[in-house]
């Protein structure tokens, strides 16, 4: 049996990054699957599950503002960073170099990183009753600090509505779909059927559905089964971002699911076959 709850979500910094970009570290401007399934692992503290990646996910809401943060990252390598012995002592270990030492500089580089400010961020989950029902009671009594994306990146839920909480309908959209949060679709579902825009406006980001950490063919499932042959393989998927408050007009028709919060103020809508990731 299925469920859904929707999460309310304030947090204060964010920096979700896209690894297409060089130049500068850019973000993504919502956070991707593949980020909030790592917060749900997180918070109810098992790691490396493969099955909350069948929980489908519909991402709302946005930032207030974005800053750049200049900041010296550390200069990875294909060997990594290791634990050595050192003058006696375990000491982090890179490029030949304690990581960690007044002298050694050159191991890190002066980066531009784009950081989003004041985020209110509303994320769908739909998927087992159980194990939706696990996520809600771990949110509301948490054994840590939530975060999505990095560890300093804390956030302060506001809110989990659940069926109860939500009203539900559904629609066809034959001419525009007015969307009022920003939010990420689909371009294109697995039989190739494309999401029928006409006005192509949007900014569309290649976002990470799902990483997995392999040994070969199979998935890790503990941090102590990591070693250097061990696989980081993500999956991606190609999406459009919305904006606030924007009209999508369509070339096709496309069946709407709409959510309300009772007693708010506050519709979503979601493209059935391309609001879901």
């Amino acid at each position: 049996m299925e469920k859904i709850t929707l999460l309310e979500i304030f947090q204060p910094f964010a920096q979700y990054r896209n690894p297409f970009t060089f130049y500068y570290a850019q973000t993504y401007p919502l956070p991707p699957k593949s980020t909030v399934i790592g917060m749900l692992q997180n918070i109810t503290e098992r790691y490396y599950e493969e099955d909350f990646y069948n929980i489908k996910v519909s991402i709302h809401g946005g930032f207030e503002s974005f800053f750049w943060n200049y900041q010296g990252l550390i200069k990875g390598t294909k060997d990594g960073i290791n634990l050595m012995k050192y003058n006696g002592e375990i000491k982090l270990w890179n490029q030949g170099f304690p990581l960690y030492g007044s002298s050694i500089t050159s191991q890190r580089s002066p980066v531009f990183q784009q950081e989003l400010f004041n985020g209110h961020l509303y994320i769908f989950l739909k998927g087992k009753q159980e194990l939706i029902e696990e996520i809600e009671k771990s949110l509301l009594n948490p054994c840590k600090i939530p975060y999505i994306g990095r560890s300093e990146d804390i956030i302060f839920l506001r809110g989990v509505y659940s069926d109860q909480d939500l009203s539900f309908s559904e629609k066809i959209a034959r001419k525009n779909i007015w969307l009022t949060q920003p939010a990420y679709i689909k371009l294109k579902i697995k039989n190739d059927k494309e999401f029928p825009i006409k006005t192509e406006k949007f900014p569309v980001y290649s976002i990470p559905l799902k990483v997995a950490f392999k040994n070969g063919e199979n998935s890790i499932t503990n941090k102590a089964e990591i070693t250097k042959s061990t696989k980081r393989v993500p999956e991606f998927e190609t999406v459009m971002y919305t904006g606030l408050d924007q009209v999508i007009y369509l070339k096709d028709e496309v069946k709407v699911e709409n959510y309300s919060i009772k007693d708010k103020n506050l519709t979503f809508k979601i493209p059935e076959e391309f609001g879901w990731l």
